[in-house]
């Protein structure tokens, strides 16, 4: 009887200790699920209540502006002044052919050494591959520094023009080696495979390699054109002068940080065609949600590809 009692609670204990499932993935308590819906309720109006503010501030009249002395929260009047204003030409119109030029072709340069580069370091067999890849990982944490790389841009030519733009941030060392990890996991049969029916690395790499890595290839290519679309620091190193090769973010700072009045701006009143001006917060806001738009909408379809994109790129083997 001894025996039984003292190893029930032993043996209890070893059955949960042994149990199959781990504990992250033991079904959630009330009060947890209830924490986790409070705080994403919490995260999501963080995010959508700024976002709300700035499309009813951009569609609402001077006079609801002025009533609520800054951004609208509830509207009062609807207007679409701002974006006609916006759309009818001059340096926004202009900004944003030069920011979707800007991303489409630093999107593909720098997915193309993205993908030759981590595809040379994840084959095992490649001539300094571990010295290579030493190289690009200290570059991730040492660096040259501001005025070198102005200084290297400027002597090769780049000042004041679009490569400047493009060029000095089309290599992302981060970019390469999660590449790499997930060019590494290939299966090597397939390869083999190619290799056997005489295909050289250029078509294993545009047939077999590609195919099966479409989930970090749409990551990480959504994550250059973000990078080329928010371009704003390298313009004022580069092209701060040339006005007319603005992108569209360096315009938005300058009319919403700087306060620059857009050509037909004014404060409020109606104009000589008999349109309602617009006010100049309501412009604004229209800029930013302009800016925000293009890469909204892309983002839902490569949501799905997100999650598996990252972490089987990022995680060896």
């Amino acid at each position: 009887m001894t025996t039984l009692t003292t190893s029930a609670p032993a043996q209890s204990v070893a059955r949960r200790r042994n149990c199959d499932r781990p504990v992250w993935d033991e079904p959630p308590t009330a009060v947890g699920q209830s924490a986790k819906g409070l705080t994403l309720g919490i995260v999501a109006l963080l995010i959508l209540v700024p976002l709300y503010c700035v499309v009813v501030t951009s569609i609402s009249t001077p006079h609801a502006i002025n009533k609520a002395g800054g951004l609208v929260l509830v509207p009062d009047g609807i207007t679409f002044e701002a974006y006609r204003t916006m759309l009818s030409g001059g340096p926004v119109r202009r900004s944003l052919m030069v920011t979707l030029g800007v991303t489409l072709v630093g999107t593909a340069i720098s997915m193309a050494v993205s993908v030759l580069c981590a595809y040379g370091l994840s084959r095992a067999r490649s001539l300094g591959h571990r010295f290579l890849l030493l190289i690009l990982v200290v570059t991730m944490f040492v660096s040259g520094g501001l005025i070198p790389t102005f200084l290297v841009v400027s002597e090769l030519g780049g000042y004041g023009t679009y490569w400047a733009l493009i060029l000095p941030s089309a290599v992302s060392v981060f970019n390469i080696v999660v590449l790499r990890s997930f060019y590494s996991t290939t299966a090597a049969e397939l390869i083999d495979a190619a290799r056997m029916d005489g295909v050289g690395e250029w078509r294993i790499l545009w047939s077999v390699v590609l195919p099966t890595s479409r989930a970090v290839n749409a990551v990480i290519t959504l994550f250059c054109a973000v990078g080329y679309w928010n371009t704003f620091f390298s313009v004022m190193l580069y092209m701060q002068a040339e006005s007319e090769k603005w992108p569209l973010q360096y315009v938005l700072y300058q009319y919403v940080n700087l306060g620059m009045n857009m050509p037909g701006q004014v404060n409020s009143g109606y104009g000589v065609d008999g349109h309602a001006q617009t006010a100049p917060l309501s412009l604004q806001m229209a800029v930013v949600v302009r800016t925000l738009l293009p890469i909204t909408l892309v983002f839902p379809f490569l949501q799905k590809r997100f999650a598996k994109g990252m972490l089987t790129g990022a995680v060896k083997g």
